[in-house]
């Protein structure tokens, strides 16, 4: 039953995701806290997480920003070499807790924000602090947002080059989080038929998600964005204060 829990989820989370460009991990990344131990929780996000951006990246392969995403990636191998040597883990209510202030990112003023992934000292912020946070929190959609709200790109862009970028940070994530695992006990790992399963309904899921982002403008893509990930942190706050209860 856990198996087929995860397989749906990674389906209806790659397709959240194919439209808005995250939330859908932020969704998978609580459920598989839920269903797993915190640690396997990290390293399936990270392999699930890795085959829907980076199938959403081919997809999209003709919007990507190459520029962007050299410099992301070169900056998000330093942040996976610090979090490594400190061996951070959080408990499952911190984890909680991190994925419910995260989403609140979303909301802080426009006008306070200078920042703009296309500049290349920008691009090397970004993919330090969005790995790190991705080491840490699991997830870092709103944080890599803020680098992309001033940028003259349109939503298919977005999608693509965050996309693209996010493929380095779930890969230091099944690096960082899945060498140790693999040491210790990496029987608490899902099978390896639910990744058999999850990762093709992931690239479909992503497909659909496409197709849908095809047909909302780019005022709404925006909006909705903004108050689906803010549902979704406040659900993610709720459980945290439950387990500290």
């Amino acid at each position: 039953m856990t198996g087929l829990l995860i397989i749906l989820t990674a389906f209806v989370t790659a397709f959240l995701s194919g439209i808005l460009g995250m939330a859908g991990g932020l969704v998978l990344m609580g459920a598989l806290a839920l269903l797993l131990p915190v640690s396997a929780a990290f390293v399936t996000h990270g392999i699930l997480q890795l085959v829907a951006n980076g199938w959403r990246a081919v997809l999209h392969r003709r919007h990507v920003d190459w520029k962007i995403l050299r410099n992301y990636a070169f900056a998000s191998a330093c942040a996976a070499g610090v979090v490594s040597l400190v061996g951070f883990m959080p408990s499952r209510p911190l984890l909680f807790l991190l994925l419910g202030l995260v989403p609140m990112l979303v909301w802080l003023p426009r006008r306070w924000i200078a920042l703009d992934a296309a500049k290349t000292s920008h691009a090397l912020v970004s993919g330090f602090l969005v790995t790190a946070l991705n080491l840490t929190a699991g997830v870092a959609g709103p944080l890599l947002d803020i680098f992309f709200v001033r940028t003259a790109l349109g939503r298919h862009r977005i999608v693509a080059t965050k996309a693209a970028t996010q493929v380095f940070s779930h890969l230091a994530k099944i690096i960082v989080f899945g060498a140790p695992l693999l040491s210790a006990d990496a029987s608490v790992m899902p099978p390896w038929w639910v990744f058999a399963l999850a990762v093709p309904l992931s690239m479909l899921g992503t497909v659909a998600g496409g197709r849908v982002l095809d047909r909302i403008s780019d005022v709404d893509f925006k909006r909705w964005t903004a108050w689906i990930v803010t549902a979704i942190g406040l659900g993610y706050l709720w459980k945290a204060a439950l387990a500290w209860m």
